[in-house]
């Protein structure tokens, strides 16, 4: 991917020079395929905190448990610059298309850090993968997750596929401006589990499909993707399907609890808004019958 070109997002943080307390969650590739089942949904971490009981922050400040900043090596150096410059591409990719329809784009802030993250959403381990917290309208994320993603779970550790990981979150954002996120939070007080497991389904496919409509015009733009990107973006988006993850983790599916869809439907809705472009057709994943996304 060629990247470096690009500018800088001004709204990147990096707290990974800090020491946090440690939060003990247990290991193994069982643990982290678990946690990893809310990879690129959006999840809210306080959940995960109850899943794994967790005591709550205490509200009484959010850095308590940092204690000091030691100087990053070059390695993160140049990931923060990485991370910062796809954000700044995903800034300029939708501030175009919301001006195109009549709308203003406000960018999400992104948080880079390690072992655990305390968000407007509650506290959060590394292992959870990347998650959009809209309480705070940040991306959260622990770079060292792409390690895992390829060594434990066969996706790519490709600087593209890690700008498709960024550029889903961002997705969730941009589904947070335009009202589609407050639609599925509806539907998650009302419903039974299993109907509204349908309706995160959409959700995350929409969110794909974000990536892939931000790729189309980042490309037409800044002309960044190189040969073989695609298709390490493809390789990351078939290792993260919910059939993928539940065979890996406990042999059998259920796909009456997928919460993210199938590596098949993420690879497809990836590639559409990749070849389409249009951020006109997200109402067609929620309004598609279920069986036929």
């Amino acid at each position: 991917m060629d990247w470096e070109q690009g500018r800088e997002s001004e709204n990147l943080e990096d707290r990974r020079g800090m020491s946090p307390k440690k939060l003990a969650i247990g290991g193994g590739i069982g643990a982290l395929i678990v946690l990893l089942v809310g990879a690129f949904l959006g999840v809210d971490p306080q959940q995960l905190n109850d899943l794994f009981n967790q005591d709550p922050p205490d509200g009484q400040g959010g850095n308590q448990g940092q204690v000091e900043r030691r100087p990053p090596t070059p390695e993160e150096e140049r990931s923060r610059k990485f991370f910062a410059t796809i954000l700044g591409f995903t800034e300029e990719v939708w501030n175009e298309q919301f001006r195109k329809v009549g709308k203003r784009y406000t960018p999400p802030h992104m948080v880079l850090f390690s072992d655990r993250v305390e968000t407007g959403c509650g506290v959060a381990p590394a292992a959870v993968g990347p998650f959009y917290c809209p309480a705070d309208r940040t991306v959260y994320l622990d770079p060292t997750f792409f390690d895992e993603l390829e060594q434990k779970l066969g996706g790519s550790n490709a600087e593209f596929s890690q700008a498709y990981v960024v550029a889903h979150e961002v997705g969730h954002h941009v589904q947070n401006l335009l009202g589609y996120s407050s639609i599925v939070d509806e539907k998650r007080r009302t419903l039974p589990k299993q109907e509204y497991n349908k309706w995160s389904v959409r959700l995350e496919l929409q969110a794909d499909y974000l990536a892939g409509v931000w790729a189309h015009h980042g490309q037409k733009k800044f002309h960044f993707i190189e040969t073989g990107d695609i298709e390490s973006a493809i390789k990351s988006a078939n290792a993260i399907g919910d059939d993928r993850l539940q065979k890996r983790s406990r042999g059998f599916t259920s796909p009456e609890s997928y919460t993210h869809g199938t590596s098949e439907q993420r690879v497809k809705w990836f590639r559409r808004g990749l070849e389409t472009g249009d951020l006109r057709r997200l109402e067609e994943i929620f309004e598609m019958p279920y069986n036929t996304l």
